[in-house]
């Protein structure tokens, strides 16, 4: 899409970096649903595993928000005339990182596993309340951001040349998303796992 996809009428070549910010933007939303369910399963039904996805998710998500906020104020100076303002959309986005800082924040400093994923998992289930700010702040106040164009209902506003290359961004973002999301899974069960006695066997075996 950053080469591919023709050059926008008006924004010409600089409205490419959507191909990076729109995916990121979504996949912030998408990694903090998917950290807030694995929460709320491991805390309902006391599935550690659960919580070794959730705590997983958080750097993650964090990355794409702060990729996300980064884009959008490269893409705003030459179209808005300035790096920030305190629109209800990036200002609910900024919060959201927050969440993910203030997650990994929280498991850091509770020495405890068991209440660690406690205390993690009510923050992250109260920090959903924010997803919907996010995405229907464009709808419910006045803001500098553009609406949806790819998520409405009828005809996306976005021409089907330059659409097709986003959706392929958005795919290979959520690829990338599994791929990183398995690997850390498997290092968080490693590092809970530490000193049990299955695990000291796999490492004498191999």
């Amino acid at each position: 899409g950053l080469y591919l996809a023709p050059a926008d009428y008006q924004q010409l070549d600089g409205f490419r970096i959507i191909y990076v910010h729109v995916p990121s933007a979504s996949l912030s939303l998408f990694v903090y649903v998917n950290m807030a369910i694995a929460a709320a399963v491991g805390l309902v039904w006391r599935i550690k595993l659960a919580h070794a996805v959730a705590a997983a998710c958080a750097p993650i998500g964090a990355s794409f928000t702060f990729l996300a906020l980064a884009t959008g104020s490269i893409w705003a100076k030459p179209m808005w005339g300035t790096w920030w303002v305190w629109d209800a959309r990036l200002t609910s986005e900024l919060v959201l990182l927050f969440l993910y800082f203030g997650y990994m924040a929280l498991r850091a400093a509770i020495d405890d596993e068991n209440r660690a994923d406690r205390a993690s998992a009510l923050l992250a289930i109260i920090g959903v309340v924010n997803i919907p700010i996010i995405k229907y702040s464009v709808e419910w106040w006045n803001t500098l951001h553009q609406p949806a164009t790819i998520s409405k209902l009828g005809k996306p506003s976005m021409d089907f040349d330059m659409l097709v290359w986003l959706l392929v961004m958005l795919a290979g973002f959520i690829c990338f998303f599994a791929a990183v999301l398995l690997t850390r899974v498997r290092a968080e069960v490693l590092v809970r796992s530490r000193g049990q006695k299955w695990l000291k066997q796999a490492v004498q075996e191999t």
